[in-house]
């Protein structure tokens, strides 16, 4: 039950009755009408700016219109009052009697309650961390690991037919410099004493590798040159620390379907045409690639402009600033043009729809890379770049020092076994991707309501220690929570009750609204705010006797509660699923 939707419907129908009285005219688009919750809560219970976006359509005054709808929406079952504010828009309070349906509704879904179709089955492709396969993850990768492990989950909730896919850059410079290194740790692994070059990876997490080459190899190696030891280092050592990035990533709970090789695409097998050589053929055949030159940049440097005849894409007829190249001067492909052909790979595998998830210093890359699969699909892929920015790695608001097993970073695992999982995912996703984030290992352990993760799992914990109290109370009290909509809800009348309700109430929506503008922080904020209600609840009950959840002597009133208390905590556990987050029982 998403009771805004429901009542944008019932905005519809009542522009629907004007339009057969002849009161408008029809036709109207009613595709813009929104129902959501007044600014100022002492206005109502929702509003609609339906007569401010119909008006023009309608040959009427705003308020005009809003005096003819009011009429029809006053006479709603559950609607207390109908008011115009301002210039036409329209408020609505609900009176007492429609809050038990809400969370009769909400029991009678369970954990299916608030799950949206707003994707309709979509196919949608969500590509992130797509770390470089040459180390462990740090601290920098888990952002973007946890906030497009969250998209997803929040995607596929909200209906669409999510892909989870990570990209494997496997086949540019890093990947020599990595092989370059693991064949230092091959040479320890065999006696010799080492110095690891600037340049090259310091840390010792490659030299579990050393030693795997010295195994498969013994010291033959020694006497090859480097364009015969290079690749065979190289796919031992890729494949090593994809392992590790695997593991990394499951230590989070976070799973991909599609590991997507780089090289896959300049593959040639049998001598046929690569994936890349195909994309650039089939732009090639649409007069969007050409042989020109770049003109000189202008004020910002432009990193790939070379003053010479190059092969160009019309990035500028595709929304870009300028066109860019496809071949470097040596003849090899850009790193452009490989993306590119990813993503024709993707749009060629079915999705349309696109969403890449990157860190915040490639924001000047995501135009290029938008106008390349406009180009590369016809126009009829899109692709969305959700930029995740900085994550400050704090102690007590003192920095991390460095890790010494990684060489120059902190890694994920060593925050995850630190914190926990949880606390890493939680406080990942709670502040919005496009601001740099403070994550204080101190202060995400904490036991207080300044520790989001805490309060809101505390709060779980918290409704099952009081449904787990009213079992003991009440011996035939149900176990299931679907029964406890036969609880006579009308009870459920006192200020924070109705407070609880319509939180309840507004999930759906922002379940809805979050999956629409790819913010799965907003989750996060209901979430707290939920958890802050029940709490406030719970404390009201220890100073006022007579609110509590559980009443011996009121058997009815203790049932409409224990309705609520399980409403919530279904809540909270569906939207810490979304979140990658448990659901505790118990705080240990």
């Amino acid at each position: 039950m998403n009771l805004f939707a429901l009542f944008a419907d019932h905005v519809r129908d009542a522009v629907g009755q004007l339009v057969a009285e002849g009161a408008v005219p029809p036709g109207i688009d009613t595709s813009r009408v929104v129902v959501e919750p007044p600014r100022d809560p002492s206005h109502g219970d929702l509003a609609t700016n339906a007569a401010m976006v119909l008006a023009k359509d309608a040959g009427l005054k705003p308020r005009d219109l809003a005096e003819k709808l009011v009429s029809r929406l006053a006479a709603l079952q559950g609607v207390a009052r109908v008011d115009v504010a301002g210039p036409g828009f329209i408020n609505i309070a609900l009176d007492g009697s429609y809050w038990p349906r809400v969370v009769a509704a909400a029991l009678a879904a369970g954990s299916d309650y608030g799950r949206a179709d707003v994707g309709a089955g979509q196919p949608i492709n969500v590509e992130y961390v797509s770390a470089n396969p040459t180390g462990p993850m740090h601290v920098g990768h888990c952002r973007g690991a946890v906030f497009g492990d969250s998209l997803a989950n929040l995607l596929a909730f909200a209906g669409w037919k999510v892909t989870r896919e990570y990209y494997i850059n496997d086949a540019g410079a890093q990947v020599d410099v990595l092989a370059r290194s693991a064949f230092l740790r091959y040479r320890e692994a065999l006696g010799e004493t080492i110095t690891i070059p600037e340049g090259l990876y310091p840390g010792d997490y490659l030299v579990p590798v050393g030693r795997e080459l010295v195994t498969k190899y013994a010291n033959t190696l020694l006497a090859r040159p480097e364009e015969e030891w290079l690749p065979l280092v190289r796919a031992i050592a890729i494949d090593a620390m994809m392992a590790m990035i695997r593991a990394d990533l499951a230590s989070l709970n976070i799973h991909h379907a599609v590991f997507f090789s780089e090289r896959t695409l300049h593959a040639r097998p049998d001598g046929a045409p690569s994936i890349i050589d195909r994309m650039l053929e089939s732009l090639r055949a649409r007069d969007l690639v050409y042989e020109g030159r770049l003109p000189p940049p202008k004020g910002q440097p432009i990193e790939d402009w070379e003053d010479r005849e190059q092969t160009l894409f019309r990035a500028t007829g595709f929304g870009d600033d300028v066109d860019r190249p496809l071949m470097k001067s040596d003849g090899a492909y850009t790193y452009f043009a490989a993306d590119i052909a990813y993503h024709k790979d993707k749009f060629d595998r079915g999705f349309k729809r696109m969403i890449d998830v990157w860190g915040a210093d490639h924001g000047g890359y995501v135009k290029r890379m938008q106008a390349a699969v406009k180009a590369a699909s016809n126009g009829e892929a899109s692709l969305d770049v959700e930029l995740c920015q900085l994550v400050r790695l704090l102690r007590n608001g003192e920095p991390v020092k460095m890790s010494k097993r990684a060489g120059d970073f902190v890694t994920l695992r060593d925050v995850v076994e630190e914190v926990g999982r949880d606390a890493v995912r939680f406080m990942m996703i709670n502040r919005k991707n496009d601001a740099v984030l403070d994550f204080d290992l101190a202060k995400v352990i904490e036991q207080s309501r300044d520790n989001p993760v805490f309060y809101v799992q505390y709060a779980h914990a918290r409704a099952s220690s009081i449904l787990r109290n009213a079992r003991e109370a009440f011996a035939e009290l149900p176990s299931d929570a679907a029964a406890f909509a036969d609880a006579e809800l009308s009870r459920l009348d006192d200020e924070g009750e109705i407070a609880l309700i319509k939180l309840i109430a507004s999930y759906p929506r922002i379940v809805e609204q979050a999956a629409i503008a790819r913010e799965p922080h907003r989750l996060a904020f209901y979430l707290y705010d939920l958890a802050s209600s029940l709490h406030a609840q719970w404390n009201r009950g220890k100073d006022l006797p007579h609110l509590r959840f559980i009443i011996e002597d009121d058997r009815k009133s203790t049932y409409a509660r224990l309705a609520l208390v399980h409403a919530v905590a279904l809540i909270i556990a569906s939207g810490l699923s979304i979140l990658g987050v448990d659901a505790p029982e118990e705080m240990r």
